[in-house]
């Protein structure tokens, strides 16, 4: 098969040898003559997805807990656990799983109990874990940690940004609340990057609906300034905006700009939006791009302390 045939396609059609409606592995693809490269390609011209490593799925198929059952059921053994980021995508956790993953899957963090060594392969990411009976749930035909388990477990990383990315992103599924979270951190003491996850847990707040959103949040509650709320009403006349990390009394507030939601039609949005924060509202309202507050030069600490002073010479005024 030569996949540059599909290219002319808007979606990929019932005439494509493998299901357009559900997930196949790659060793699927392998049997009915789709070669590695040219599920590379499909991927690329935005053909096909895929959502985890190993498994492919039509770009036309309905991303939900369902399907993403379904995939991790191609690719986990019976008798492992799904963990960490995969365990909370799987429940519906969106900010989990990095930029363009689709394009280029992480393996599976998979884990077997205590005394069953590790699995060994090139899709999982494996090793071996204790668990109590009341961190573990089964979704699907798929055995997985809970929400505030993962959310234990992804706290426990080096940096705290990642760190309390996963908890807003886990906190968000409502499955636990901040002092239950905060009640389970002893238990792991003494393990690798606690400090980490006891520094970040008080702050989770799941009202976060990105991963930049809590960068921008976490940059700013390091700043010797008022601190920030995540998603602040703005309400005036009737009408509602909400502002993605914001101080309500100095009224100011930072939007994340994601590239995917924030360019083409989505900016005209955003300036009609802004014009009515700035103009009607009376708010002070910087955009922050992906760059201000991820890259190597980013500036997001400068917009925070900026925009603050220049709100509370506004209020001066």
């Amino acid at each position: 098969m030569r996949a540059s045939r599909w290219f002319t396609q808007t979606c990929l059609d019932h005439s494509f040898p493998l299901p357009v409606d559900a997930p196949f592995a790659t060793r699927d693809a392998l049997a009915a003559g789709v070669t590695a490269r040219e599920l590379t390609l499909l991927c690329r011209e935005g053909l096909l997805r895929t959502p985890i490593k190993g498994v492919y799925v039509a770009a036309q198929v309905r991303d939900d807990t369902a399907h993403r059952l379904a995939c991790l059921r191609l690719v986990t053994p019976p008798d492992a656990i799904v963990v960490d980021r995969h365990a909370g995508w799987a429940q519906g956790a969106d900010m989990l799983l990095h930029p363009n993953e689709h394009l280029d899957a992480m393996p599976i963090a998979m884990f077997l109990p205590h005394g069953r060594g590790r699995l060994r392969n090139k899709l999982a990411e494996s090793g071996e874990r204790t668990f109590d009976d009341r961190d573990l749930i089964e979704a699907g035909g798929v055995r997985m940690t809970t929400p505030l388990r993962t959310a234990l477990d992804l706290g426990r990383q080096r940096w705290p940004e990642p760190a309390l990315t996963a908890l807003d992103a886990l906190h968000r599924l409502g499955a636990f609340g901040v002092g239950e979270l905060l009640s389970e951190v002893g238990r792991f003491s003494r393990m690798r990057w606690v400090t980490t996850l006891r520094l970040v847990a008080p702050h989770t707040d799941g009202r976060a609906q990105s991963g930049g959103e809590t960068v921008v949040r976490w940059r700013w509650l390091q700043l010797p300034v008022p601190p920030p709320e995540p998603q602040v009403e703005v309400r005036v006349n009737g009408r509602v905006a909400f502002v993605d990390v914001g101080n309500e009394a100095l009224r100011f507030g930072v939007e994340f700009q994601g590239v995917e939601w924030h360019t083409g039609a989505h900016a005209d949005d955003d300036e009609v939006r802004f014009g009515w924060l700035r103009q009607d509202a009376d708010w002070l309202v910087e955009p922050a791009w992906s760059a201000d507050v991820y890259g190597p030069d980013r500036r997001i600490d400068d917009i925070i302390l900026d925009g603050v002073r220049r709100a509370r010479r506004r209020r001066a005024a």
